[in-house]
Order: structure tokens, then C-alpha cells, then sequence
């Protein structure tokens, strides 16, 4: 298994972040990881959603948990791996929220594709969280 957490903490209240999370079609608007995305359905378990990154293959994904207000995760079956990454917020000191991004590769093949796709995949985390915290807190 391969595994990896960022965490930020803002002003924004829950619901104002919780509110960018929860559109879909918004997200290549304030996460530069994305150039288009396409989501068959609501911002729901099961629903399928397709990711391109910039100048990139597109990734096809899935939300498999939606907590309403506080986490989602999705998650990309490779087959021989997964990638899971959960979208947490939860209360920080003073008044203020915490979010959480947390990715995981698992599976037969984690233990050798871990190590170079999942810093690929993480790296933005930190640009991504303060953009989604920018937009949030303004």
C-alpha cells in the first residue's frame, strides 16, 4: 500500500467548501490538475465521472462515498490497483475548517506502481487545496 495526506485549514465554513466539492463541472475552475471533466450523474455513490489532466489520457472514476457536508471519496480501478483518495473536512481549533485530502493505492500491484504514480497524483494537492480555499473563503 502507498498512502498520502495534505491538510489545509481556512475560514471557509463547511458548507461554502462543500458547495465547490459538490460541482462536478466546476472543479477544472479552481483545480488546474484538471483540463475537463464529464460526470454521468449527481454528486453521488455509484456516479462515474471522467477526468482528463492536462495534455493527458482521461481517467475514468467513480464516487463511492458521499457523507453529505463532511467527505467523499472516489476512486480509480486500474484492475491490479485502486486509487482511493477521501475528501474530509472537520473541525479545526478556533472556529476554523480543516481539509483533508488523503490518497491511497492499493492492491496486487500497489507496492510497485505506488511509488511512482502516487507522488504524480499528489503533487498539486497543496496548489489545489489553496486554490479551493481561495475560492471558498472569498
Amino acid at each position: 500500500m502507498w498512502e498520502y495526506q495534505h491538510s489545509v485549514e481556512t475560514t471557509a465554513t463547511p458548507e461554502a467548501l462543500w458547495r465547490h466539492w459538490s460541482s462536478i463541472a466546476e472543479w477544472p475552475q479552481w483545480n488546474a490538475g484538471i483540463e475537463k471533466i464529464d460526470v454521468d450523474g449527481p454528486f453521488a455513490a455509484g456516479t462515474v465521472f471522467t477526468m482528463t489532466p492536462p495534455g493527458d489520457d482521461p481517467l475514468q472514476m467513480r464516487i463511492t462515498e458521499v457523507v453529505p457536508g463532511k467527505l467523499f471519496t472516489d476512486e480509480m480501478d486500474a484492475g491490479d490497483f485502486v486509487v482511493r483518495t477521501v475528501h474530509l473536512l472537520e473541525p479545526a481549533a478556533t472556529g476554523k475548517t480543516r481539509v483533508v485530502y488523503r490518497t491511497e493505492i492499493t492492491g496486487p500491484a500497489a507496492d510497485q506502481v505506488g511509488p511512482q504514480l502516487g507522488p504524480a497524483i499528489t503533487a498539486d494537492f497543496p496548489d489545489v487545496l489553496a486554490a479551493l480555499v481561495k475560492l471558498a473563503e472569498g
